[in-house]
């Protein structure tokens, strides 16, 4: 089997977020960038198929040259090979088409993508995948299996879970459940050392579509002052919900 996990180059969530040139561009100076927790996920469940029936694991990355520590990561945690689409991702139409032509000639038989990245948060580059390849599509999921050419997955829906059966190749939108956080590899010495010699494929991007543009960000507005009130004056506290807060 063979499987392509798609990596998202994101801040980490400690970092404090900032805008340049008039807030119409992300600042990353001082920020420190991680593999995308979603996909991180993803790559643990494709180490478990590496390791329990021989898959062959390749990751994907749309971006610059600074997202090479990121994808080096990878490979250090475990994944054969990578491919790096020299291609700044400005919106999810562009990297998921960008991404389509790796799998186009990739002959994978299971892409792992994370549900969202944390960064934009759009939750649409493996639908979109899914739709340019016509292949099938499960989001949401929080348990794979495969078994010869057959995919059994259990997918996270309103109020319960729903479990599929169908056929690869597959793309899925995976999120914590595929693996738990204490599954999650840190790469050691040896693995770090072998990542140096793996191979690290950089592709220049195709014609592709940008069906967005960023116009501006704005930070959310800063929290207002809090008012303490002694926990047996409670009447005070109504007062302050009724006619201050106005929630009541």
């Amino acid at each position: 089997m063979k499987i392509l996990v798609c990596i998202s180059n994101v801040p980490d969530t400690t970092s404090k977020i900032n805008f340049a040139e008039g807030d119409t561009k992300f600042d990353t100076n001082g920020v420190q960038f991680v593999i995308n927790p979603n996909d991180e996920f993803g790559l643990t469940r494709a180490m478990w198929f590496k390791e329990k029936q021989g898959a062959t694991i390749h990751v994907a990355t749309v971006g610059g040259p600074a997202v090479e520590p990121t994808i080096r990561k990878a490979l250090a945690i475990g994944a054969d090979e990578a491919v790096r689409i020299n291609a700044e991702p400005t919106d999810g139409l562009f990297v998921a088409q960008q991404l389509a032509e790796v799998i186009k000639t990739g002959d994978y038989d299971l892409i792992i993508a994370g549900r969202e990245s944390i960064d934009y948060n759009g939750g649409m580059v493996p639908g979109m995948i899914s739709a340019i390849l016509n292949f099938n599509f499960i989001n949401t999921c929080i348990g794979l299996e495969i078994e010869g050419n057959t995919a059994t997955a259990v997918r996270e829906i309103d109020g319960g879970k729903e479990n599929i059966s169908t056929t690869l190749p597959l793309i899925i939108g995976g999120q914590k459940g595929l693996v738990e956080e204490s599954d999650l590899r840190i790469p050691n010495m040896r693995g770090i050392m072998m990542a140096r010699q793996k191979k690290l494929n950089v592709l220049e991007p195709v014609e592709a579509n940008h069906g967005t543009e960023d116009i501006k960000f704005e930070k959310p507005a800063a929290k207002g002052a809090v008012k303490l009130v002694e926990a047996d004056n409670i009447s005070q506290l109504i007062d302050l919900l009724h006619n201050e807060a106005k929630v009541i």
